[in-house]
């Protein structure tokens, strides 16, 4: 279920670590057809930051710290680094830069680390010591680095995984504290947070969080009210500045590993919602931070590299404000082959050089970077920070593509081919962006490279991807537009009912024209819709669909023509009805992290009575489903669910009838609930 942080990972059974084809590969022999591909520069999404590309160091490692493996990390673009080292922070004293129970390498203090980080020309990301440390001690840190060394260090998450700490039945995490609870986790997150800026006002301090799916997501506790996340936000979340969380998705085999990050936008989708229903007021000012990352299976081969860029650009361009993979170095563990590679079962990004036990097998040269590496430093050549992500697609599910547009116009697109086998023809096509004519320069990272190449091939709307390769596409603009509006500001969302929503934002700097109108558009994949215009600043969307989920975009036009960048995405749901002739209750109860008891109240508020009614809703994504149920005729097709009526329970008297049915549900991955309910065909009132 998770990876051990220790110097030698311990015998980790990688199930399936021989390669697998996994569904939806063409047959063998076979040509895959061509892949499409679309990048839409009218549907922007977050801007790149500053402290994007992140990896993990720890006290245990030598390496810590050598110029060596500084010069590496600047090369690949590393721009925040986590210290002292997962699990390690919860039993780390910086003062006596001691680690009762571990091992601590020679020249590995918070003085050498920040000394590494300065020449990296990175940002540190540092975990104060929840499980054997104290308040006190985090203040003393915070002062000795930005008091007494003048270091400006930033972030400070309190503790490190603390929700493994035995209270739901797995102990892994040091804690010291008679009170395991989340709430004496989140108490003590206030007291730590209360004297680590009244040293320095100026730190951001982080809480740890689940990433929704992930263990404990949806568990309550013995003695709680709520689950981790839920108590955490409602006690500290006027303390904080950003969450902290973990993501080690697993999979079988690499096939399964890869398609992992298709649950990026819901998990972080969900992780927002909880922030803004819990945090309190200010809740948006929250940042996300993800601090620990890697593949379930080939982690020094092609698999990580694929996954480490598919999942920081996934990450990035849902707004997190840092991606960390664990580690930069880990040591050998279970070696096998994957793709014709030899993986080493190591998770770090470069060799530790060591030997399995019985010394039959051995890593290659100290430092010498591992497939993950060269993911890493694709990503530092396709997103700068800076730059605007931007909304892009493909119709082959095992080509994912990503993109962005920089500030002098440029255009990037990252390609990620994930059969290990064949080669795909991609046409690119654009939305909102013409790129100049000739090939473009384009990186590329191929199975078992060991360096990203770059070369000018190709054309700006047809490349060759390569078998299990990772492909970055540079372009110039046709024309550089000068004069354009500037990109209208951070869009909100007041008075969201089922069918429409009020939409404002600040107005754009006008460019060399003044501005005409703004347009505003909803993201539907690749594909931008749009939803109006209008000369002012805010616009009343209608014909909306209920429960839905929708991103926009607004773009401002000036009077001759001229557009602005997309503004900062906006994301809200549709509700259900107000009022209704029926209301359905639904609950989430006894959840066990990948499934739930589902109870459904169904109640006739009309003023007719009903004799036999059939309830529909549709699953918001294809991993949930319903494993039987109870006080009705359940069927599932597809994502849609019904259930009918039984000759003993089918009368709803007027006025108020209710039925108590429910059924047991299925998730294999972030578990948004459904909202939208239809009884006899009419849209329900979603209570």
């Amino acid at each position: 279920m998770r990876i051990r942080r220790l110097p030698v990972v311990a015998a980790t059974v990688l199930t399936g670590a021989v390669m697998s084809m996994g569904p939806g590969l063409p047959a063998a022999g076979a040509a895959p057809p061509p892949v499409t591909v679309t990048v839409n520069a009218r549907a922007g999404l977050a801007t790149a930051p500053a402290t994007g590309l992140g990896v993990n160091d720890a006290i245990w490692d030598t390496e810590l710290g050598t110029t060596a493996v500084s010069d590496l990390l600047k090369t690949a673009g590393v721009r925040m680094i986590r210290y002292p080292g997962g699990s390690y922070a919860d039993i780390y004293h910086w003062k006596t830069h001691t680690a009762p129970g571990g091992y601590v390498a020679p020249n590995t203090d918070f003085d050498t680390f920040m000394a590494a980080v300065r020449r990296t020309g990175a940002q540190p990301m540092i975990i104060a010591n929840y499980g054997t440390g104290t308040p006190e001690e985090a203040a003393d840190w915070v002062r000795y680095a930005n008091v007494t060394k003048s270091y400006s260090a930033k972030y400070w998450t309190i503790g490190n995984e603390n929700y493994g700490n035995g209270h739901y039945g797995s102990a892994w995490e040091a804690d010291e504290h008679a009170d395991k609870r989340p709430v004496a986790y989140a108490n003590a997150v206030v007291a730590f947070a209360d004297a680590m800026k009244a040293v320095d006002p100026s730190v951001k301090v982080g809480a740890v969080l689940t990433t929704p799916a992930n263990w404990p997501d949806g568990l309550v506790g013995e003695g709680d009210s709520a689950t981790w996340n839920q108590t955490v936000l409602s006690v500290a979340g006027s303390k904080i500045d950003f969450v902290d969380v973990h993501w080690y998705p697993g999979g079988g085999t690499a096939a399964e590993a890869l398609a992992k990050p298709e649950q990026i936008d819901d998990a972080v989708y969900l992780l927002r919602r909880q922030i803004a229903q819990y945090a309190g007021a200010g809740a948006s000012r929250i940042g996300i931070s993800l601090t620990e990352l890697n593949v379930g299976v080939g982690q020094n081969t092609q698999p990580a590299a694929l996954f480490l860029a598919d999942v920081y650009s996934g990450l990035l361009e849902n707004g997190v404000f840092t991606v960390n993979w664990w580690n930069v170095h880990n040591g050998i563990g279970t070696v096998s082959t994957v793709a014709g590679q030899t993986d080493y079962g190591d998770f770090g990004l470069l060799s530790s050089a060591g030997c399995t036990a019985d010394g039959t097998t051995c890593e290659p040269a100290l430092n010498t970077p591992f497939a993950p590496y060269h993911g890493l430093a694709m990503m530092n050549a396709f997103a700068r920070p800076g730059d605007q992500f931007l909304r892009a697609g493909t119709d082959q599910p095992l080509v994912t593509a990503h993109a962005v547009r920089r500030r002098d116009g440029d255009l990037a697109v990252l390609l990620v081919n994930k059969d290990p086998v064949n080669s795909y023809q991609a046409g690119i096509g654009y939305a909102g962006y013409i790129p100049a004519a000739g090939p473009p320069k384009v990186y590329s990272y191929l199975n078992g490279g060991t360096s990203v190449t770059s070369a000018q091939t190709g054309s700006a709307t047809g490349q060759t991807l390569p078998p299990y390769s990772l492909t970055t596409i540079v372009l110039h603009p046709a024309a550089q537009s000068t004069g354009a509006p500037g990109a209208p500001g951070q869009p909100a969302a007041a008075a969201v009912t089922d069918r429409t929503a009020t939409l404002s934002w600040p107005a754009a700097t006008p460019g060399d024209r003044p501005i005409a109108k703004y347009e505003v558009y909803r993201q539907n994949g690749a594909i931008s819709e749009q939803l109006g215009e209008t000369p002012g600043t805010s616009l009343t969307a209608g014909n909306l669909d209920p429960g839905t989920r929708y991103t926009v975009n607004v773009l401002a036009r000036d009077t001759a023509g001229k557009v602005s960048w997309a503004s900062p995405p906006l994301t809200f749901a549709t509700g259900s009805p107000a009022t209704s002739t029926c209301t359905v209750r639904y609950t989430d109860n006894d959840d066990w992290g990948s499934g739930y008891v589902a109870g459904v109240d169904v109640t006739n508020t009309g003023p007719h009575a009903i004799d036999g009614w059939t309830l529909t809703f549709t699953w918001p994504t294809g991993r949930q489903q319903m494993n039987g149920g109870w006080n009705g005729d359940w069927q599932q097709n597809g994502r849609t669910v019904k259930v009918t009526s039984l000759a003993t329970n089918g009368g709803l008297a007027a006025g108020g009838g209710t039925v108590n049915i429910g059924f047991v549900a299925g998730y294999s991955g972030p578990n948004i609930l459904p909202s939208v309910f239809t009884l006899n065909g009419t849209l329900c009132h979603t209570a």
